[in-house]
């Protein structure tokens, strides 16, 4: 699978969304831990929905409710103790990185601990897809995983 997968790693559609919106490139490694965490949070979010979706055309108050726990803290520290042992160090240190992170928010139904832990997965998530790697996405955070 991951062979079939490496064809969409290439940086097309970033190129494509900066020449379209004329935005500059980056230095990923640039950016802060609370910044791949921000974009990481709207990919994930979009992945879970792509996936809900696929799964089952119900009521948006169904799939909204579905992805909202998916998405909690608890959920995403979960998922990250299923695919830790699986993260190569580089994929570790992004993750050590956003889960260090001072953030100025405060969990509202979440233990600090699993609060940290879902900042270090999404952040993770953006590092990946700032980095072009949808496959190693997908690789890591498969359906069975995720959609319980």
């Amino acid at each position: 699978m991951e062979e079939s997968l490496k064809k969409y790693t290439t940086s097309e559609f970033s190129s494509f969304l900066n020449s379209a919106f004329d935005l500059p490139d980056q230095d990923i490694k640039s950016y802060s831990p609370l910044t791949l965490a921000y974009i990481g949070d709207a990919v994930f979010e979009l992945l879970i929905r792509n996936m809900i979706v696929a799964r089952a055309n119900t009521s948006v108050n169904t799939m909204h409710n579905h992805a909202t726990k998916i998405a909690q803290a608890k959920a995403q520290a979960d998922i990250y103790f299923a695919i830790k042992d699986k993260l190569t160090e580089e994929e570790n240190s992004i993750f050590k990185r956003g889960r260090n992170a001072k953030s100025a928010t405060t969990p509202k139904n979440a233990t600090l601990g699993d609060y940290r832990i879902a900042t270090g997965v999404e952040a993770l998530v953006g590092y990946l897809y700032l980095e072009n790697k949808f496959y190693r996405i997908i690789e890591l955070f498969k359906p069975e995983l995720i959609i319980r």
